[in-house]
């Protein structure tokens, strides 16, 4: 007699949601995705420009084996379904004195621009912060990233087994103060500082410990045919032909629960029954009711507090000259600090780095009409966006004139999306793109994780453990999935063992653990 298959709704179809759709439709549950948006993707979106939807949120892909073995689980090949193409230059980097560096995917590349722009010296400080770098990935990336609770003494031990990832971690320093005894040019110390904001932080406020991430940079960067946005639609393609549901425009009100369980989903216009329900919206949300009283304690507020950055995003096309650029260029700040500081009192800095992705580069002569996406910095807290618009576009461009780059036509303050604009795309988010702050050295054992205190209810997303961006998002949902299918054992149909390539309830990056249920 074959068990109740559970119905899972998932709500957020970002890239949590999304993996999280593909692994357990795969895996013989009924599962619907509602979002309240209009396509896949969450943060993962594009808008619409005169060469065709332009990407506008996040633009970098890395750490390709996460992307591997989710497909592998599927009993897919990720290069059957997408087109990536790695990148020979990670990203290219200029400063107001005229410098330019370029880090490439060949280590023993970046170490000789390295050495020809700033000296021998910057070359030798460049190769030890990398070593550096990957024993922290190396030595974390089980115990922590991998797993689906980070164990304060897993890491202890495996810190024991190395003693000298203690200095490697400088745990009472923070990543400026490391990388201003790291580097003896400021700029060096500047470019890897910026490292901070890729999971919502500033580096002079957030743990030492996360100049690993350079290392999660300096294993490949690829770009995806189609635009990031392709990532979403393929996988929920995928998803959606195992039989997975989903339905967009559609705003999720309450999670209902009876008798202390889940029972469904309100929306504006129905209640959909639920055995499980997935959460792959920003933590907070939960927290400040905004989905109904039932989910309302079943995050802590220190969860998801305090908030990270968040940004002014342009995305536009527009015919470039002047600069020469590759697919992902920066642009720094005259003065990091004032930047930093002016962002930690929640204002628009008025002398920011500037990140830009040149989303059709090598595919279009270099002073065609073309797509771009310019990130700047902002605080978390929303502002008025009417007032922010003009004044930050034409910061923007002003800047990007000084370095010698120029648009046509320049792109008008409608393209502009702000903090406030996306605190309502993603709301009580506050704007903050990556959930909680990573400041602080326990930071990262403070995100809430994919099991919650009300039974049924789970998390996934870059606003739960193992953290922003597209890769730990996608992490995040082997987690939940993990949790689920360990969770309900008892009422799954006999296909969780019957189907090639499925996810191993034993897995490494899905330990089974008792639910708090």
């Amino acid at each position: 007699m074959r068990a109740k298959t559970p119905k899972v709704v998932i709500i957020g179809a970002g890239i949590g949601g999304l993996a999280a759709a593909l692994r357990l439709s795969h895996q013989g549950c009924d599962v619907t995705v509602l979002d309240m948006h209009g396509a896949p993707g969450g943060k993962m979106r594009t808008v619409p420009s005169q060469a065709g939807p332009v990407d506008a949120g996040p633009t970098v892909l890395t750490m390709r084996p996460v992307f591997e073995a989710l497909f592998a689980d599927i009993g897919e090949t990720l290069d059957d379904h997408l087109t990536l193409k790695p990148l020979e230059t990670l990203a290219r980097h200029y400063w107001d004195d005229g410098t330019c560096l370029d880090l490439a995917a060949d280590p023993a590349q970046s170490l000789k621009n390295v050495t020809d722009a700033f000296g021998a010296q910057a070359g030798r400080e460049f190769a030890a912060f990398s070593n550096r770098a990957k024993r922290l990935f190396d030595a974390f990336d089980a115990p922590m990233m991998q797993t689906a609770e980070p164990d304060q003494l897993a890491v202890t031990k495996t810190v024991l087994r190395q003693p000298r990832l203690i200095g490697d971690m400088a745990p009472h320093r923070t990543l400026a103060g490391l990388l201003k005894t790291s580097f003896s040019d400021p700029r060096l110390a500047q470019l890897f500082g910026r490292y901070a904001t890729y999971v919502g932080g500033s580096p002079y406020q957030s743990p030492a410990i996360l100049s690993l991430i350079w290392q999660a940079e300096a294993r490949g960067v690829w770009s995806v045919k189609g635009g990031m946005h392709q990532l979403a639609c393929t996988i929920s393609d995928l998803a959606e032909a195992r039989g997975a549901t989903f339905t967009y425009n559609t705003k999720a009100t309450r999670i209902t629960r009876q008798n202390g369980r889940i029972t469904g989903v309100q929306t504006l216009a129905a209640h959909i029954p639920a055995d499980i329900v997935l959460f792959n919206g920003d933590p907070r949300a939960l927290s400040t009711g905004l989905l109904g009283e039932a989910p309302q304690k079943a995050v802590d507020t220190a969860h998801v507090t305090p908030r990270s950055l968040s940004a002014y995003v342009h995305a536009f096309a527009a015919a470039p000259s002047g600069v020469d650029l590759v697919h992902h260029t920066v642009f720094f700040a005259q003065d990091p600090r004032a930047e930093f500081a002016e962002l930690a009192k929640g204002e628009m800095p008025t002398d920011a780095t500037l990140y830009l992705c040149a989303q059709d580069h090598g595919t279009l002569a270099p002073d065609a009409t073309q797509r771009f996406e310019i990130i700047m910095n902002g605080p978390p807290i929303p502002r008025d966006p009417a007032k922010e618009k003009a004044p930050c576009q034409t910061q923007i461009f002003n800047r990007l004139r000084h370095f010698g780059l120029n648009f046509d036509p320049i792109p008008g303050p409608e393209t502009l999306t702000t903090p406030a604009e996306f605190d309502a795309l993603f709301p009580a988010s506050q704007g903050s793109l990556y959930g909680r702050s990573p400041h602080g050295l326990m930071a990262a054992f403070k995100r809430p994780t994919a099991r919650t205190k009300l039974p049924g209810l789970y998390l996934c997303g870059g606003g739960a453990h193992p953290g922003a961006g597209v890769p730990m998002a996608t992490l995040s949902a082997a987690h939940a999935a993990a949790a689920i299918m360990t969770d309900h054992a008892s009422t799954l149909t006999s296909r969780q063992t019957a189907t090639p390539g499925g996810m191993s309830m034993g897995s490494a990056t899905a330990e089974p653990k008792r639910s708090l249920s």
